[in-house]
């Protein structure tokens, strides 16, 4: 068993759980089988994390902070609130290689939502995602580039919405969604509706994102 530093074997645990979770689901897979895969021994894991669920926890917890990572280096070299909006359109995280396995496992608290710290977690996990859209959303309306007809925050929950709810098809293998006969992407269609025709077909979606 080779010894890493303490950040780097927390981060190494989380990640092959990440993998085990996605796989077997959190109820399935144990800390057992997740020390075995790190080739560590399983008091190794408690060292980093009191418990299951805490590992569960932690992992919610980076799935967001890598989500919005993901969103700002978007829009990192971009002024234009449009174009900022569109790009973050076309990232959807749920359905990159990235991403994936993190919302597969973000998924998997439904059935344990009426735990409290699990329950705690995905709320603020949503609240990252949501608070970073709508300030993106209230640039954009500020610079008339998007309707002010309806609030920056409901705005928000409704990208967080259509973007969950592509990923869950997605990761249900559903094939030929999010496309008509013509080729149309659901991606374009929000993207046209929320900047315009115009902002909207300057940014295609990145190779392997379906996000919507």
């Amino acid at each position: 068993m080779s010894r890493l530093p303490a950040a780097q074997r927390r981060e190494q645990l989380l990640d092959v759980a990440e993998t085990l979770f996605a796989q077997q689901g959190y109820s399935g897979a144990t800390t057992a089988q997740i020390a075995k895969a790190a080739g560590v021994t399983e008091p190794i894991i408690y060292r980093h994390f009191k418990s299951k669920r805490d590992l569960f926890v932690a992992l919610i917890e980076r799935t967001g902070r890598r989500t919005l990572a993901l969103w700002q280096g978007d829009v990192s070299d971009s002024e234009d609130p449009a174009k900022r909006l569109a790009r973050i359109l076309a990232d959807n995280p749920m359905v990159s290689p990235e991403g994936r396995a993190g919302y597969k496992v973000l998924l998997q608290a439904i059935p344990e939502i009426e735990d409290t710290l699990i329950a705690r977690a995905v709320a603020e996990h949503m609240r990252m995602l949501h608070e970073f859209l709508t300030g993106e959303i209230k640039r954009a309306q500020a610079a008339h580039r998007v309707t002010s007809r309806f609030s920056a925050e409901v705005i928000a929950w409704t990208l967080i919405h259509l973007g969950m709810g592509y990923g869950v098809v997605d990761a249900m293998r559903v094939t030929g969604h999010g496309r008509d006969e013509k080729g149309t992407h659901v991606r374009e269609v929000i993207a046209r509706i929320l900047v315009g025709p115009q902002v909207a077909s300057e940014q295609p979606p990145k190779p392997n994102i379906g996000g919507a």
